[in-house]
């Protein structure tokens, strides 16, 4: 009996104290992730789960959809789809080419002590990302026109060079549209560098120069090894960006459609069918190929990339 009355006033409350702080530290990381949570689920998982349901209809207004299997799929194998596919897949491997080892050239010579106004320097390169793309996309539409008295043409008049038709061939196309793509993004992936350049330790090219290393060999065997996760970052987020390509390309050409369909990408297809041609359904279709494709082949570069591995160990 007196065992029972020390038990009941003395440990019940502590019991329960700890049960309540037990339970509010298990609630409180699930409480700060919460907007994470809600935000994924309503505009990324359900936006995916509808458009592949949208992708296996035909849907002619709110009340006439109907499913159709597979067939918006099987339409998807025409010279229209092909050409966007390899204009896009194009663009996406220029773009990585030029905006992967320029930002890191940059990076290194506005990092070292010898450069002066890097600040300044930083700053400018940075302001074309906060430039609205659809001002970018006009400014060198007009750049790029075939009037001799256009930016471009202008300056190669002064070397003689007669005026190009640049938005209307494949090739000066697309040179176009990776230089307005290096122009708004050379600055933020010059940024990524920079921040991954203060994460090398100095004390390693201290020792490199004391065994008598010079700059492009600790270039070589010290900033790329180090500037690696940032790397494998900036190629992920470049073959996402580059595949969802849509307002350079809708702006420099006004509107989806381009001579020749050389400025076609898959987004712009997408908006093709979906709307012009009123055609959800395969503008569903496309969109979730186009998932498909981003993933696979980000998945290749990580694995190529040693990613995974790294994971791993």
């Amino acid at each position: 009996m007196s065992a029972d009355v020390v038990r009941t006033p003395g440990l019940q409350p502590k019991k329960v104290k700890r049960k309540l702080k037990f339970k509010q530290e298990n609630v409180a990381p699930y409480v700060f992730v919460l907007p994470f949570i809600v935000s994924f689920l309503i505009f990324f998982l359900y936006p995916i789960i509808s458009t592949g349901i949208m992708s296996f209809q035909e849907i002619l207004g709110p009340e006439d959809v109907k499913f159709i299997g597979l067939k918006n799929y099987q339409n998807l194998l025409n010279e229209h789809f092909y050409n966007a596919l390899w204009v896009t897949t194009k663009y996406t491997f220029w773009t990585i080419l030029v905006l992967i080892p320029l930002p890191i050239l940059i990076a290194v010579l506005l990092n070292s002590k010898m450069t002066k106004g890097s600040n300044f320097f930083r700053s400018a390169f940075f302001i074309p990302a906060l430039t609205s793309v659809i001002i970018a996309g006009l400014f060198f539409r007009l750049a790029f026109g075939e009037q001799e008295t256009t930016l471009l043409n202008s300056i190669l008049g002064m070397f003689g060079v007669p005026p190009k038709v640049w938005l209307q061939g494949k090739n000066t196309a697309m040179f176009a549209m990776v230089l307005l793509c290096t122009w708004r993004w050379l600055g933020v992936n010059m940024i990524y560098f920079l921040s991954g350049l203060q994460g090398i330790p100095t004390e390693q090219y201290e020792s490199a120069s004391i065994d008598g290393a010079n700059a492009w060999h600790k270039f070589i065997s010290i900033t790329v090894p180090g500037l690696k996760p940032v790397i494998i970052y900036v190629i992920t987020i470049s073959v996402y960006g580059g595949y969802s390509m849509f307002a350079e390309s809708y702006t420099m050409f006004a509107g989806p459609r381009s001579p020749g369909d050389i400025g076609l990408t898959l987004v712009n297809y997408i908006y093709q069918q979906g709307f012009n041609e009123n055609n959800l359904g395969a503008g569903s279709a496309v969109g979730i190929t186009l998932l498909g494709i981003v993933m696979i082949v980000n998945l290749i570069q990580l694995t190529l990339t040693g990613f995974f591995k790294k994971e791993s160990e």
